[in-house]
């Protein structure tokens, strides 16, 4: 993984087309609950149509576009994944569960011996 530098917005142009995407979120979110007497497919279409704004606001500033661009990456590194078979994923889960266990043990049994040796030696409350 590379590390990017961090880029932030400098010109108001960028600035105001992130304001406007969050409006349009927000304005998608409000129209959706607004709307609450009508249909779910007006509902739906209420929030989509803010959600489609917000994207086309950010897709015209820089920093969307690299939003977008490192998006795509992510998508394009997720499918290189090798994911587990189903038996290894129940092997390795099962070995976590028993390391669990024995760590939960393992952390009794110090609590204990260290309550016997502090409260039972050192301060003999017991």
């Amino acid at each position: 993984m590379s590390n990017q530098p961090v880029h932030t917005v400098t010109t108001s142009a960028d600035k105001a087309k992130l304001a406007l995407a969050a409006i349009a979120v927000i304005a998608g979110v409000v129209g959706f609950y607004s709307l609450a007497g009508q249909t779910g497919l007006v509902r739906a279409a209420a929030l989509l149509g803010g959600l489609v704004l917000a994207v086309g606001f950010a897709w015209t500033s820089q920093l969307g576009r690299e939003f977008i661009g490192f998006a795509g990456e992510s998508v394009r590194e997720t499918r290189k994944v090798v994911w587990p078979t189903r038996k290894e994923a129940m092997q390795i889960t099962g070995v976590v569960f028993a390391f669990v266990v024995l760590m939960a043990i393992f952390l009794w049994g110090t609590d204990k011996l260290l309550e016997a040796v502090l409260y039972g030696l050192i301060l003999g409350w017991r």
